[in-house]
């Protein structure tokens, strides 16, 4: 079996980027997004981020962004990919030079084949629940709802926990997976035990 990917989004605390990395973290995700109460400053995500040890990547995640928001961003913060979930066009998403992906918010009737192909260039399509505003909100969808043959990497997300990523992974077999408030005590605050399990059980899916 290939191995999942992991990233862990919404970091706010040292420690909290230190317990995610022990545990195996393959990324980290820092939201600039205001409306957010996971959102860190430049200054905050700039510390956070000189925590993390090679090979571990720095996202930032960005909600239809200003574009001198992401140039501050990226001359501020180490960043190597961007993840972008609003209303972002190719062109948005392209302008910075810089590797990225794009968040789809799933429901019935939303042709994700097409949405791959209207973002050519992103290198991987994060698949979100559909809820009010942006972000999954901790909600799981349909996985049913996954076509097949996206040419991209698929990377998981919404409503993820320990409880049911040895499922998700195994029946859609994603190329990474992202879990937000399932390892949260509260929001922005990760529970180190509970990003540990969250990890043991992807690699449990592995096999």
């Amino acid at each position: 079996m290939s191995r999942t990917r992991i990233k862990i989004c919404g970091l706010t605390r040292p420690q909290d980027v230190r317990a995610a990395v022990d545990a195996g973290a393959d990324a980290i995700g820092f939201v600039f997004y205001p409306p957010s109460p996971r959102h860190v400053s430049f200054d905050q995500a700039a510390e956070l981020a000189a925590l993390l040890p090679p090979f571990v990547t720095a996202v930032g995640l960005f909600v239809n962004p200003d574009p001198g928001f992401v140039d501050e961003a990226l001359r501020r913060v180490p960043l190597q990919l961007l993840q972008f979930h609003g209303d972002e066009a190719e062109a948005d998403c392209a302008r910075y030079g810089r590797p990225w992906i794009r968040a789809a918010r799933v429901r019935a009737g939303v042709d994700l084949l097409e949405f791959a192909a209207c973002h050519p260039g992103a290198r991987g399509i994060l698949l979100d629940a559909f809820v009010e505003g942006y972000g999954g909100g901790g909600k799981t969808f349909d996985w049913s709802l996954i076509p097949a043959g996206l040419d991209r990497p698929l990377i998981l997300s919404g409503g993820l926990d320990p409880e049911n990523v040895r499922e998700a992974v195994r029946r859609v077999r994603p190329w990474a997976v992202d879990v937000s408030s399932g390892v949260e005590v509260a929001k922005g605050i990760k529970d180190a035990a509970m990003m540990a399990a969250f990890i043991a059980g992807v690699r449990d899916a592995d096999g």
